[in-house]
């Protein structure tokens, strides 16, 4: 079910999707900054800086082409009910890994992985959750080729991102 055009209700909804998402993304910024610091002040330091970049980068660039596109789109609430499922594994991913979630790769010498929640079935449940969205977000709005073109590129910076951090982790978890 398609809720029409740029007709006052899609628009709103858009809008009010876009809202969320930017308002979530920033919020997660300022924990991943607060958990980092203090990651770092227990001994923990980051690997793969180099990258981080592109990541941020990236990831600006989607949600900026979203707010460029989407407000005059139509929303398929069929794949908002999708997007709103993967938010709660969102949801459950960083409640399962608590403090040690950050934006960067911070590595604590001696931790050991976190093995509940979702990272019972997963190894990167984060990683499976930005996949979706950066691929499902776009849709909702009939954006297709901002899906494909993000995907793709999402998917080029996590053969970058994933190999550094198991490396990382391998070598100095406990």
């Amino acid at each position: 079910m398609v809720l029409g055009g740029a007709g006052p209700v899609s628009m709103a909804l858009a809008l009010a999707i876009l809202l969320y998402v930017t308002g979530q993304r920033l919020l997660e910024l300022a924990v991943a900054r607060r958990n980092t610091r203090q990651l770092v002040a227990e001994g923990a330091f980051e690997v793969g800086a180099s990258h981080y970049a592109l990541i941020v980068t990236l990831h600006a660039a989607w949600l900026g082409s979203l707010w460029i596109f989407a407000p005059e789109s139509p929303v398929d609430l069929r794949l908002l009910v999708l997007f709103a499922l993967v938010q709660v594994l969102r949801f459950w991913t960083l409640h399962s890994i608590g403090r040690r979630w950050t934006t960067r790769i911070i590595v604590k010498p001696g931790e050991t992985l976190v093995a509940k929640g979702p990272y019972r079935f997963l190894s990167h449940p984060n990683y499976v959750v930005v996949v979706c969205e950066i691929a499902l977000l776009p849709a909702v709005f009939g954006l297709y080729t901002i899906a494909i073109v993000f995907s793709l590129l999402n998917a080029a910076a996590l053969m970058i991102r994933i190999p550094a951090e198991a490396s990382a982790l391998r070598e100095h978890r406990g």
